[in-house]
């Protein structure tokens, strides 16, 4: 009934548009996620969303225990409508303990990016797992907790005086250099799955057709189905 409900919905979606989708889903991916922990300015946080899209992670993780974020659509020029940003903001729970067990629950290596005694250089850390690449707040790095429950550390060497990288510079490295790696790889271990990519595909139709909602209950409606 999904695919019904997509090939219904395309008939409002352009072939440029339709083409472009297709071509953008074959490289997107999973495999490599990013977390962002407490980010206290909300345009760092957009510029990494806009950095996510233009490489391909499909998925965000966003940690609220202090700062909330709100995207910032002058820095992700809407770009935040084709990722997915997944919010762990529950009141009364530690979200990065909560964000960092479902993540490894779902098979994913919890990576912080800060310097540690025992990190491992950017250009020498091997993507041969699901990654999640975490980065803390502009003021204060990464949490107690998160450097106690990483599974690893990671960071980029400099040699300047200043010893630190703007959180959206510092994401946009990593994770230039880390797709690198990842396309070195088999495309079946970091492409998405067919039922991701059907399932993302709706999403994203839903998101560009106008009153897509309206067109849903016509389509259910002639079908005889109910949503």
């Amino acid at each position: 009934m999904e695919q019904d409900l997509i090939n219904y919905l395309l008939q409002f979606v352009t072939e440029n548009k339709k083409e472009k989708m297709k071509e953008v889903l074959d490289t997107r991916t999973r495999f490599l996620t990013i977390v962002l922990e407490d980010i206290f300015q909300p345009h760092n946080a957009s510029a990494v969303v806009r950095t996510c899209d233009c490489f391909g992670i499909q998925d965000i993780h966003v940690i609220e225990n202090k700062n909330r974020y709100k995207v910032s659509r002058d820095v992700t020029l809407g770009s935040a409508q084709w990722v997915d940003i997944i919010k762990h903001n529950a009141k009364g729970n530690d979200n990065t303990l909560e964000c960092f067990r479902k993540l490894k629950e779902n098979g994913y290596k919890v990576i912080a990016t800060t310097p540690h005694t025992n990190d491992i250089a950017l250009e020498d850390f091997q993507l041969d797992h699901k990654t999640a690449l975490v980065f803390g707040s502009e003021q204060t790095g990464i949490s107690e907790v998160a450097k106690a429950h990483a599974d690893g550390f990671v960071k980029i060497p400099m040699v300047g005086f200043t010893e630190s990288l703007n959180i959206s510079v510092s994401a946009a490295i990593c994770i230039h250099q880390l797709t690198l790696k990842l396309r070195a790889l088999e495309p079946e271990i970091w492409q998405l799955s067919p039922q991701e990519k059907e399932s993302i595909y709706l999403k994203w139709i839903r998101r560009i057709v106008r009153k897509s909602d309206l067109l849903e209950k016509e389509f259910y409606k002639k079908t005889g189905n109910i949503d």
